[in-house]
């Protein structure tokens, strides 16, 4: 297996980029599609009921793993920005506090989760017909979340060093092992949704030892004990950096939760509807989304060896690919809402639920694609926090919205509440990407007029 990783900072940023992308679009459709597949080989193998039960979970999920993805990520911006300046000394040591914190992490969520699964439950407002299949998904999900945190940070610090070919290669091995072992457990063991989650799981585990693996084949990464010595400064930083990201995603996780409080006081049919909904949103923003890791480690690299300048061309590509995803899968949403709908649960009600969400997000779905290409930008030049406050911004308009609309339009206001997040995030985002870029490019183009005189004094 090569060892090679990529150097953004040189070279077309197009080429660079696209090159990168693919892989990693691949990595993260993969990973939409076997989820994808999971839910439908739970939908059509224990009913709508299983289904909605492990869709309901969804936004507990996305509360505890959202925070380690966060927390995730940005440890790799960190590295990435080392990798970018060419300190591999205070990359190596970023590592090092890296794999300490995140043991920690992991320990930490993992108790917390699974003692406070219950009462998240209870204050999503879940059914209780619901209860039992969902308490049996999530303490296994949970029990198992340190696979799930270590495929996060191992693969963060990959895509850090320009490798996403390695992730794609997890992915695919986990995903096969997941859909047969899926199969297995549900229509031969019969577990029921445990087995679902076993599979999950395990699959999470052979995708972990994969990135490992190749992460122990780069030189520069091969650690020291005494990279492991950390002076205190290094571990501020990476938490500087983590915790605004990880919160960010608990913050945006929060305001989904709100959402399914309130659409799960409306009844079964309303949790199932917005079950499928939830995943095909997942699974239509996942191109933007890769578009926006990809700037991410673009930006990292980039900004941390001060070339301001490929910033603003690396952001013209990644927008452009949202452009495309939109006009695309946009237009699935709007035109075709009922028979992918249908895909994935049966029941006249939810369908007809579903058919009235789609499209509304299908035409301002724009705006959130935009949003993670902004964002991972604002995120890379080395300000978590901006990011953060957008998204108790975001969290405050979906909450606004579903609480102020729900009652006079029914289910259309789930959707609503999603546009409004959106929006409202981007602008933040849009303000931040600004503030921080147009000065620094100022300074390089200052720092350039002075620096050529003296050379042809020089000479």
């Amino acid at each position: 297996m090569s060892t090679k990783v990529t150097d953004f900072t040189r070279g077309d940023p197009a080429k660079h980029i696209l090159r990168f992308y693919w892989p990693l679009l691949l990595t993260s459709t993969l990973q939409q599609v076997y989820n994808f597949v999971d839910m439908m080989i739970v939908g059509r193998g224990l009913g709508d009921q299983a289904f909605t039960s492990v869709g309901n979970m969804g936004s507990i999920f996305f509360l505890v793993v959202g925070f380690s993805f966060g927390l995730a990520n940005g440890f790799g911006v960190m590295i990435a920005q080392s990798f970018g300046a060419k300190d591999e000394d205070t990359l190596r040591h970023r590592l090092a506090g890296t794999i300490i914190l995140s043991v920690f992490i992991s320990v930490f969520l993992t108790a917390g989760s699974i003692i406070l699964l219950p009462f998240f439950l209870k204050l999503l407002n879940t059914d209780a017909v619901l209860m039992k299949d969902c308490l049996t998904y999530g303490y296994i999900i949970f029990a198992g979340l340190t696979a799930s945190i270590s495929y996060n940070v191992s693969s963060s610090v990959l895509r850090a060093l320009g490798d996403s070919k390695t992730p794609l290669t997890a992915i695919i091995t986990s995903s096969v092992v997941n859909l047969a072992l899926d199969a297995f457990f549900i229509f031969v063991l019969k577990m029921g949704v445990g087995g679902a989650a076993a599979a999950t799981v395990i699959s999470q585990v052979v995708s972990t030892l994969i990135c490992v693996i190749r992460l122990t084949q780069i030189e520069m990464l091969h650690l020291k004990k005494s990279d492991f010595k950390n002076e205190r400064k290094v571990y501020i930083d990476l938490f500087k950096n983590g915790i605004p990201m990880a919160l960010m995603n608990s913050i945006t996780a929060v305001g989904c939760m709100t959402v399914q409080h309130f659409i799960n006081g409306h009844g079964v049919d309303y949790t199932t509807a917005y079950s499928a909904c939830s995943k095909y949103l997942n699974l239509f923003m996942n191109p933007a989304a890769t578009a926006g890791n990809a700037m991410s480690a673009y930006t990292s690299q980039n900004f941390g060896a001060k070339r301001f300048d490929r910033i603003g061309q690396g952001l013209r590509v990644c927008l452009t690919i949202s452009f495309v995803t939109y006009v695309c899968l946009g237009s699935l949403m709007v035109l075709v809402p009922e028979p992918l709908v249908r895909i994935l649960i049966q029941g006249d009600e939810a369908v007809k639920l579903a058919c009235s969400f789609l499209p509304i997000c299908g035409i301002a779905i724009i705006a959130v694609d935009c949003l993670f290409v902004v964002r991972n930008a604002v995120q890379g030049m080395g300000d978590p926090v901006l990011p953060m406050w957008s998204g108790v911004i975001e969290m405050v308009l979906r909450i606004g919205a579903i609480s102020l609309l729900i009652g006079t339009i029914g289910f259309k206001a789930a959707a609503i509440a999603e546009v409004c997040a959106w929006t409202g995030a981007l602008a933040v985002n849009v303000f931040g990407f600004c503030r921080i870029l147009l000065p620094n490019l100022k300074a390089g183009r200052a720092s350039i007029r002075y620096a050529l005189p003296q050379r042809l004094k020089v000479k």
